[in-house]
């Protein structure tokens, strides 16, 4: 039973710096994780990815047909 308690106690104490932590690795990476070109606008983000979602829309299976169709699109 009192073992319990101290279990309980110390999972309370461990909570608050737990959370420091994750806010300063989220911080560190943030500042350490930077892409060399910089940062991306939030909009062209979410484009990519709703783009990423949907079925595409051309099949190719080799270099050369991927090549002619990026030539059809001029």
């Amino acid at each position: 039973m009192a073992q319990n308690i101290k279990v309980e106690q110390l999972t309370k104490e461990i909570k608050g710096p737990r959370k420091d932590i994750k806010h300063l690795l989220g911080f560190l990476y943030e500042i350490l994780g930077k892409d060399e070109e910089g940062v991306y606008r939030p909009e062209f983000v979410k484009e990519i990815l709703k783009a990423a979602k949907e079925k595409p829309q051309y099949k190719f299976t080799s270099p050369k047909e991927f090549l002619k169709l990026l030539n059809e699109e001029k």
